[in-house]
């Protein structure tokens, strides 16, 4: 059984990177672009936020590093797709590897200007990353590790999560949105 636990268990630690990602996708795909690059983006993102942790020891900086890093690759994808009109899969698989070598390259050159070509974040950075214990509710048999020993990010993906159904089902620009990605030209006419 407990096998099964962790098993579960780390299931949901590897699905809440792929569940932003995923987030981040839908929104582009219901305003009818397909942008294979959200990979690249990750990448560059988490690069940077190891970078931005790495030198200030702040999660501030460190999240701030990684928003930044992901919204330039969007601003790129978007620059070339919507303004010089390239193809979209070429684009989003070219920015795929393009934020793969980048963040290669940025963790190579940390790892070389490192004191015993160990890079790690100030304790502060752990600390405010890692699972949180909250009490009772951790302690609970079973059920209390599954749900309620995670990281700040898994309850935040998730209420993002059930924040983006509601706004995609439920308000006026959610669907406009959806209809704009569903069928452009009928969205014109309307």
């Amino acid at each position: 059984m407990d096998t099964v636990l962790a098993f579960i268990y780390a299931a949901i630690l590897a699905g809440v990177p792929l569940l932003y990602g995923t987030l981040g996708e839908i929104i582009t795909e219901k305003a009818g672009h397909l942008n294979l690059g959200v990979e690249g983006m990750m990448y560059m993102g988490a690069a940077f936020g190891f970078w931005g942790g790495y030198l200030t020891g702040s999660v501030f900086f460190a999240i701030l590093f990684a928003f930044l890093a992901g919204m330039a690759g969007a601003l790129i994808y978007a620059f070339l797709t919507v303004s010089l009109k390239a193809n979209q899969n070429v684009t989003g698989l070219a920015l795929t590897i393009f934020g793969t070598g980048v963040a290669n390259f940025l963790g190579l050159s940390l790892q070389k200007n490192a004191a015993a070509s160990a890079v790690v974040v100030s304790q502060n950075v752990v600390d405010a990353l890692k699972p949180q214990y909250l009490g009772f509710l951790s302690d609970l048999p079973v059920i209390g590790n599954l749900l309620f020993l995670h990281s700040p990010f898994t309850y935040a993906v998730v209420i993002l999560a059930i924040g983006l159904s509601w706004y995609l089902n439920h308000t006026h620009q959610g669907l406009n949105l959806r209809s704009i990605g569903e069928n452009p030209g009928a969205a014109d006419a309307a």
